[in-house]
């Protein structure tokens, strides 16, 4: 079994690899690079979810990302290459601040999703009203390079963008199996069984849930930079808010919240659904792919609570 999970893991790397080279169509290699983005952007959220911690708030942590490495950029001049780094510290700060007295007084289940809830809307508000330095709600473009594009990370190239995409969506598949493989993640589903009982063993149950919130936060909050840099436009409700939020949650839960491919899989769906409507439908469909969203994230719930993907390979053992 191991040898051939192995033959089939280093053919989908081949074919990842080669895909670029070989098929250049533009527009499909754009729709490769969103789908490797938000796949990154939606295993950030499942880091914490599959842990029971429902969050609602990286919509906020996404629009952090986003916004200061833009602004950095053309306010102070600063690279991203430096302005990305900012960008993930002022994420992992604000998830802390958020997060801590959460944990430190036991905020959880329900109450632990309006506390993200409210932060992704303050986050929201915040870029919206800081017109003068955001753009609002008309959203924001960092300045094209004058001098060294690789500097300022920009590039027309579809097929640099696509391997830049495939390297950050690798990593977010290392940083899952790492987090499998470690303590980190026997502590967690002793916290999401029965915080008192993993306390009681000797887990540091506030010091474990922040460690997987920030590891979260700085993943999402870099999803949120790449998506920056490779659009060259940003908006308040393309990366941040309520709607990037719950799209994160819908994205997971339909592709298997407990499966390392699970949220590439949510993310194939969801951005497909996006272009289908819009090409098909145009601006009559603004709005449809929300709806969408909650009826399928409703019949997913009730019929197939483990999502596509876990689903299936459930179905494979089962078999087996």
């Amino acid at each position: 079994m191991t040898a051939r999970y192995g033959a089939w893991l280093a053919l989908a790397a081949v074919l990842l690899v080669a895909l670029p080279l070989v098929h250049r169509d533009p527009y499909h290699l754009h729709i490769m690079v969103l789908i490797l983005i938000w796949s990154f952007a939606y295993t950030s959220w499942s880091m914490m979810g599959r842990f029971g911690l429902t969050s609602l708030g990286h919509g906020g942590f996404m629009g952090v990302g986003a916004y200061v490495t833009a602004l950095l950029w053309n306010h102070l001049g600063v690279s991203p290459w430096l302005g990305i780094p900012i960008a993930l510290v002022c994420a992992g700060a604000l998830a802390l601040v958020v997060a801590y007295p959460c944990f430190r007084f036991r905020i959880t289940g329900h109450y632990f999703a309006l506390v993200t809830l409210a932060l992704s809307g303050i986050v929201l508000q915040v870029i919206t009203a800081s017109r003068d330095y955001t753009g609002g709600s008309l959203g924001y473009t960092p300045e094209a390079a004058t001098g060294s594009k690789l500097l300022a990370l920009q590039s027309s190239d579809k097929t640099v963008w696509y391997f830049g995409a495939l390297a950050v969506w690798v990593a977010g598949l290392l940083i899952w199996f790492l987090v499998d493989r470690s303590m980190m993640r026997h502590a967690m589903e002793a916290i999401s069984e029965d915080e008192d009982a993993a306390a009681a063993a000797g887990v540091n149950v506030t010091a474990e849930k922040l460690k997987i919130t920030v590891l979260s936060a700085l993943m999402t909050a870099l999803a949120g930079a790449v998506y920056c840099q490779y659009q060259m436009f940003i908006s308040p409700d393309t990366v941040s808010g309520i709607a990037v939020s719950l799209q994160m949650v819908f994205a997971a839960v339909v592709g298997g919240l407990y499966v390392a491919l699970g949220p590439t899989v949510g993310a194939v769906i969801t951005i497909l659904l996006a272009e289908v409507l819009r090409v098909g439908f145009g601006t009559k469909a603004v709005g449809w792919d929300n709806l969408i969203y909650g009826v399928l994230l409703v019949a997913f719930i009730i019929f197939l609570p483990k999502g596509i993907l876990g689903s299936l390979l459930e179905r494979v053992r089962v078999r087996r």
